[in-house]
């Protein structure tokens, strides 16, 4: 989740220049200014904090949560009003 300043051209670019990394990571918008991502584990969790905080803007507030695929699942969700399901869990591939 982020809340960045978008006052000057300066501030705009530097917002949308985050924006569009998160998307070229793999992110996807569940709202304006919040953008999710399934990672396989804890490694890749770290890896993927890592590659956010060197791409930080200079001004403005990032948060990053983490929780667990049973956690997601339970999440509710409604959308305008009508009870919605949450999107497809997640598979993991299996190598063999």
């Amino acid at each position: 989740m982020f809340d960045l300043p978008t006052v000057t051209k300066t501030d705009q670019k530097a917002a949308t220049r985050f924006r569009n990394f998160l998307l070229d990571e793999g992110f996807e918008m569940s709202q304006f200014s919040v953008y999710i991502r399934f990672c396989a584990g804890t490694p890749q969790v770290e890896a993927r904090i890592g590659r956010i905080r060197s791409n930080l803007p200079k001004r403005g507030k990032v948060q990053i949560l983490t929780f667990t695929d049973r956690q997601y699942q339970t999440m509710v969700c409604f959308d305008t009003r009508t009870k919605q399901e949450p999107a497809a869990k997640y598979e993991q591939f299996k190598l063999f």
